[in-house]
């Protein structure tokens, strides 16, 4: 995948890959898109060592699904 102008490669296990493709859908944006939004919060979250990028996505991915189910009143 091609973000920001450079050529990145990341690793997610299928339920993450398929989640960022309903986030990137529900939110009208690719995953290209959504991908190169949480590279760039992960390069300036202000720490010395950002996460890889499968890291983030994973994060990112488990936020979202946080928030829809704070959302629909269904805390964990």
């Amino acid at each position: 995948m091609t973000i920001a102008g450079h050529k990145t490669s990341f690793t997610l296990e299928a339920a993450f890959w398929d989640a960022l493709k309903n986030i990137a859908e529900k939110h009208g944006r690719s995953v290209a898109q959504l991908v190169a939004r949480v590279d760039q919060q992960r390069g300036s979250a202000g720490s010395e060592t950002p996460p890889n990028l499968s890291s983030a996505l994973r994060v990112f991915v488990l936020q979202q699904l946080q928030e829809t189910e704070q959302q629909h009143g269904n805390e964990p």
